[in-house]
């Protein structure tokens, strides 16, 4: 009798350990997912913009490959990048007509774009950068906007 009680102590000490250990990974998870900006749509293209702070920037990574277009903005610094935001962005279609005009509130933007060439317009502090993508059906394209070392995000 005293063993079948051990077994039953020990069997409901194992299940907490379990269950607090299934608590634990929840909230991680949920608030990584909970972390994302808010989708937010311009014309018919929805996007989200954001990065500030550990959390958000890992949910946006983590989202980035479900969008057709994933962008990331920064500042060459010291040899190595660091973040921009307060990036002007007008995206346009290979006719010319204008898809996206947002201004990106962190290094990250992600944009769900139909199939197709685009053309990009970045700017930063005045200084623009302009790269060509092409967005595939089930893919993510991911551009990576770099400007130089002394491009000042304080300037308007």
């Amino acid at each position: 009798m005293q063993s079948h009680r051990f077994a039953l102590g020990a069997t409901a000490v194992l299940n907490a350990i379990v269950l607090s250990a299934v608590m634990l990974q929840v909230p991680a998870h949920a608030q990584a997912e909970g972390a994302l900006p808010a989708v937010q749509k311009s014309g018919a293209v929805e996007y989200l913009t954001g990065g500030i702070g550990l959390d958000e920037s890992t949910a946006i990574k983590s989202a980035s490959g479900q969008w057709p277009l994933s962008l990331v903005f920064s500042v060459q610094a010291d040899g190595r990048a660091q973040f921009a935001s307060d990036v002007k962005l007008q995206i346009h279609d290979a006719k010319g007509a204008l898809a996206l005009d947002v201004t990106a509130t962190g290094p990250y933007l992600l944009a769900r774009l139909a199939p197709g060439s685009y053309s990009l317009r970045a700017t930063l502090a005045g200084k623009t950068l302009e790269r060509k993508v092409q967005v595939k059906a089930g893919s993510s394209a991911k551009v990576e906007l770099v400007w130089p070392a002394g491009t000042n995000q304080n300037a308007s």
